[in-house]
């Protein structure tokens, strides 16, 4: 199969990966005629293949990936994609515009069979019945080699972009955080230069497994880790809520941490630390897997597990920048927004308002552009 044909059988246009019926579907359908400047369904759709045919010559994608089944508490991060892409509407009415202008395509959105995480954990008949659901109009031949659920099917997305495009600068749209793995195993494939993963968090996500399960919001940063060889170029910032401390971490995973009591209180201090230590580990690039939870709770309580004494908005954003032009971004995501956790009659919020704010500081420091 012909790399778009996949990549079009895999993704839905933005805002279409969570699968919706009736309720909600109204607002969906509006977001996707606002990015895609369509009238109908059928001008979305357009559009949409237009656009994935870019992915070549582009410079940057974002992707949505609206699962929230590898998350741990409180769900609700499904809806994030969706809502973050509203604000984004909202605080620059011309974004689809400014994408075109910076080279960026949305690609749209994973679909999601929302009991589902990944094909790993599936049974052989389970992944032939969701196939015959999701791909009714492939030939089955071609079908059974495609995946099924979220992580799986975001990995080969990506990984089917990045082959067309190595130089491809990647944007997720979570989701939970278990959606970093995929934007990691594919860079991992792709990228011939030494890069790194800047993760702001409240939690360090290391454990190996979590409840046996080996892809999810608690372990993608143990995997992730264990593709660099455990030599320092995973760094986590704003840490704050775990059952062990710094030193177990850095001394048995060989992790970089700089936890947020250090962050607060010197603040200039420890971005200048961050990026002397990207340097000392020879970095040439960053991902900037971003967790809301890593920002004070005061600013980011949409989301489910809010923590207090966190980072504050301007200081990440003033490391989204450094690391930008002293270091170079090869993509970033933003994770673990659940719109509606504070705020049940609808996303407009500050979490998704802040979203927003760092998925433009993130593309605009990728690309060296305002986006």
């Amino acid at each position: 199969m012909h790399w778009l044909d996949e990549l079009t059988a895999l993704l839905r246009p933005a805002g279409g990966g969570v699968y919706l019926v009736s309720t909600g579907r109204a607002a969906q359908e509006q977001l996707q005629r606002t990015l895609y400047g369509a009238d109908d369904a059928d001008g979305v759709r357009a559009r949409w293949t237009e656009a994935l045919a870019r992915v070549p010559e582009a410079r940057g994608v974002i992707l949505g990936v609206p699962s929230d089944v590898g998350a741990g508490f409180v769900r609700g991060a499904n809806l994030a994609p969706q809502a973050i892409r509203q604000a984004l509407l909202a605080q620059q009415p011309d974004w689809r515009a400014r994408l075109a202008a910076a080279g960026v395509i949305d690609v749209g959105d994973v679909f999601v069979v929302p009991q589902l995480l990944h094909d790993d954990m599936l049974s052989d008949a389970q992944r032939a019945a969701t196939r015959s659901a999701i791909y009714p109009t492939l030939d089955p031949a071609a079908a059974a080699t495609l995946p099924v659920s979220p992580l799986s099917i975001a990995e080969r997305a990506l990984d089917l972009m990045l082959a067309a495009n190595p130089r491809l600068k990647v944007f997720v749209l979570g989701g939970d955080h278990s959606v970093a793995w995929p934007a990691a195993a594919a860079l991992h494939r792709a990228r011939t230069d030494r890069w790194a993963i800047v993760q702001p968090d409240a939690h360090t996500d290391l454990l190996e497994t979590r409840l046996g399960v080996k892809y999810c919001f608690a372990t993608w940063s143990f995997h992730a880790n264990e593709q660099f060889g455990r030599d320092g170029r995973m760094v986590q910032v704003g840490i704050r809520a775990s059952g062990k401390d710094q030193a177990h971490w850095e001394s048995t995973l060989g992790v970089r941490q700089f936890w947020a009591h250090e962050c607060r209180a010197h603040p200039a201090r420890t971005l200048d630390a961050i990026l002397d230590h990207l340097r000392a580990v020879r970095a040439e690039s960053v991902y900037f897997s971003n967790d809301i939870d890593g920002t004070d709770e005061a600013y980011a309580d949409a989301t489910g597990t809010p923590e207090p004494l966190g980072l504050e908005p301007d200081w990440l954003v003033e490391l989204i920048r450094r690391l930008g032009a002293e270091i170079g971004l090869c993509g970033g995501d933003l994770v673990e927004v659940a719109p509606l956790v504070r705020q049940p009659s609808g996303g407009d919020n500050q979490t998704t308002r802040l979203a927003a704010r760092y998925v433009r500081e993130t593309i605009g420091a990728a690309l060296q552009t305002v986006v």
